[in-house]
């Protein structure tokens, strides 16, 4: 018995270490991986990668780390984010993410108010001064236009946060 035991230990151990070693193998630098069929490969260039410059806006439903079709965040977490983006700033290094960010964490908010139970009329003005900055930015979240637009971006957070202070029932 013990020997059928650790003959399934080694087997299982052999499976999952090439199941391992296989998810980290590049395709591309292989020279033994098969060619990928021709829809394949045009429907993986048509997928944003890495290179791209300007990561794409969050889902509509939840917080900026949402999966497609997952419930939004509830207000409390999304306003948690939020405040999270109070002590940071626009340096050099760093102002293309905090400005994304900022955007993120308002519009995860904004999708939680609107799926909250009290509904959005519970939130007007939150949810007009997301309103606002969304006409003003014009659906471009470019870091050139999020920069162009930084006050107003900025602004909105901290209208924002001081009506949340206001309404700590809404996020405690």
């Amino acid at each position: 018995m013990f020997g059928s035991t650790v003959r399934g230990t080694a087997v299982a151990a052999v499976v999952l270490a090439g199941f391992a070693v296989s998810c980290d193998a590049d395709p591309a630098a292989s020279a033994s991986a098969p060619a990928e069929p021709a829809s394949v490969a045009a429907s993986a260039s048509a997928v944003p990668g890495p290179s791209d410059p300007v990561p794409a806006p969050p889902a509509a439903s939840g917080g900026p780390d949402a999966l497609p079709g997952a419930a939004p965040e509830k207000v409390r977490d999304a306003f948690a984010g939020l405040q999270a983006t109070l002590n940071d700033a626009c340096t050099p290094a760093e102002c293309a993410y905090f400005l994304g960010r900022v955007h993120d964490e308002l519009h995860g908010l904004d999708a939680a108010m609107k799926a909250d139970p009290k509904g959005p009329g519970h939130f007007p003005e939150p949810i007009a001064l997301i309103a606002k900055l969304d006409a003003e930015l014009a659906g471009d979240r470019s870091f050139e236009n999020l920069k162009k637009h930084q006050t107003l971006l900025i602004s909105t957070r901290d209208k924002i946060n001081t009506w949340m202070q206001g309404h700590p029932d809404d996020y405690r």
